[in-house]
């Protein structure tokens, strides 16, 4: 019997959990040949994702280089993967979600007429530069994509719009969920003092995320005063700010939390006890896209801190609100959920929207179905 060739292409430490649970799985499907390419986008984040799961690539591009910019990015990995895939040749080519790893790999497999899947397709926020570039690089993939893995509904409704074949997309949920939970422990132990010191069932406790580059300068600014004056405004309440690797972000974040004995400027966290602290908390504050759909999937709400987002489903079935970057509302909404048990329970107790831990099945299943009686035979398509 041949095997349907798969080569999964990501870059960055998000790719790498929402791929992840994806590669076991066609690792283990004896009608899948899987083939791991990391371009290395994100250099350090990115090993402790595959390390976590035990993912050996057998491509490394290892691109990241220090102060890089997006054409570097796109320039290398294009450039990279021209010999990857001429010695491999894959049926299809994985690539997921909005990186710029995502949108080169999507075009260096165009030029060598090898088919796109897209697993997380058809997200959009309505704005090309928010969240910038991510929201451009899913729409150019989208328009490569022969395949669209779209988690929901709603992403099946906008690549409709965009005159993408329906028998072109597959809804299955959202990857996030199913890596999400393989590594959830009730009883998880942090082996970090800042994190485990903390009473979490005496104090309200806040995760804060933010470090976007819409956000760099004065949004930022203002989102950190907010917190800062909720700490200052309410007893009990503890922030955990697991602090992104670029300078700006750590820098503002010091000047101004940083003489704050209950908001916890902490190094980032690996997935695993991301994930976990993500369970032992009360809010999540944070401007990342992957979070809004894992919180709601573990009972915790969201403050949205961008003006805009492309995973609507989550404010429509009322896990997350987007409340922007105005310091004031920042503050007011924060309070809100910090004082008002009503509001916390219904934002708490929402319907996850972004599916059961199935997705993985869902994707390797429509592969085989659709596609692997014609291996090969769909180069041209």
């Amino acid at each position: 019997m041949n095997k349907i060739k798969v080569m999964t292409v990501f870059g960055t430490r998000p790719e790498a959990i929402k791929m992840a649970p994806l590669v076991k799985k066609m690792e283990q499907n004896e009608k899948i040949e899987s083939i791991v390419c990391v371009t290395a986008q994100h250099r350090e984040m990115l090993d402790r994702v595959l390390e976590i799961f035990d993912i050996e690539p057998k491509y490394d591009l290892n691109i990241m280089k220090h102060g890089q910019t997006i054409t570097d990015v796109t320039n290398r990995v294009l450039k990279e993967l021209e010999s990857v895939i001429a010695n491999d040749r894959p049926d299809i080519l994985l690539v997921h979600g909005d990186t710029t790893t995502t949108f080169s790999a999507s075009l260096a497999a165009f030029y060598n007429k090898v088919p796109v899947g897209h697993v997380e397709a058809g997200l959009r926020s309505g704005n090309i530069y928010s969240p910038y570039p991510e929201e451009m690089n899913r729409k150019l993939t989208g328009m490569i994509s022969s395949i669209h893995f779209a988690p929901t509904v709603g992403n099946k409704a906008n690549l409709l719009r965009e005159n993408v074949d329906e028998d072109k997309i597959c809804i299955t949920g959202n990857t996030v969920i199913d890596a999400l939970l393989s590594v959830i422990d009730e009883d998880y132990k942090f082996n970090n003092k800042d994190i485990d010191d903390i009473d979490y069932n005496n104090n309200k406790v806040i995760l804060l995320t933010c470090h976007r580059r819409e956000n760099w300068g004065k949004p930022m600014e203002d989102i950190f005063k907010a917190i800062k004056r909720v700490v200052q405004d309410n007893e009990n309440i503890e922030v955990i700010f697991p602090m992104h690797l670029n300078p700006k972000v750590r820098e503002c974040a010091r000047s101004i939390m940083g003489d704050m004995d209950k908001i916890h400027l902490i190094e980032p966290l690996d997935y695993e006890p991301f994930a976990n602290l993500m369970n032992k908390v009360d809010i999540i504050l944070t401007d990342s896209g992957g979070i809004q759909e894992e919180a709601p999937a573990i009972g915790k709400p969201v403050l949205v801190l961008r003006n805009e987002t492309e995973r609507p489903e989550a404010v429509e079935a009322g896990t997350a609100r987007v409340v922007g970057v105005d310091e004031e509302t920042v503050y007011n909404e924060t309070n809100l959920l910090i004082r008002d048990e009503n509001e916390y329970s219904k934002m708490s107790n929402a319907v996850n929207p972004y599916g059961d831990g199935k997705a993985c099945d869902r994707i390797i299943e429509y592969l085989i179905t659709n596609y692997g009686a014609n291996v090969g035979k769909m180069k041209n398509s």
